[in-house]
């Protein structure tokens, strides 16, 4: 699939999550798709691996349970035949204890057949975990 087709998707994805539409995001994973947080830490409720569209749904039920974002602003996407590197800014505030947090993400998609396969995202975890912690 072309680069261009590809960045497309993702930014469909970002999107939809802008609007909270978790449908719109499902429809452009597959059904086999491998999703995580890269953390070694379990603290942040949308951290770990996650598989298959419920696995998403999850993950995003997570972040929508935790946080309020405040900001999420992509800044670059690049992309290859199958791949796409974004990085984004992104600040967020917890529904527990009301702290904020302001980082970069990384996000890393693989894609096939024209929707994602593999999603990998990393960020500052010291800073979430310490906006989230009680």
């Amino acid at each position: 699939m072309p680069a261009e087709q590809n960045m497309s998707v993702v930014r469909a994805i970002y999107e939809a999550f802008g609007k909270g539409d978790v449908e719109a995001v499902l429809a452009n994973v597959t059904d086999d798709v491998d999703w995580a947080a890269d953390a070694a830490s379990t603290a942040a409720p949308w951290y770990g691996p996650r598989k298959g569209k419920a696995g998403v749904a999850g993950f995003f039920s997570g972040l929508a349970g935790a946080i309020d974002v405040l900001e999420f602003s992509p800044l670059s996407i690049a992309s290859t035949e199958d791949e796409v590197l974004a990085v984004l800014r992104f600040r967020l505030a917890s529904k527990a204890t009301g702290r904020e947090a302001a980082m970069h993400l990384h996000h890393y998609w693989r894609l096939r057949d024209g929707k994602v396969a593999y999603y990998r995202g990393s960020e500052d975890t010291a800073q979430t975990l310490a906006a989230l912690a009680s």
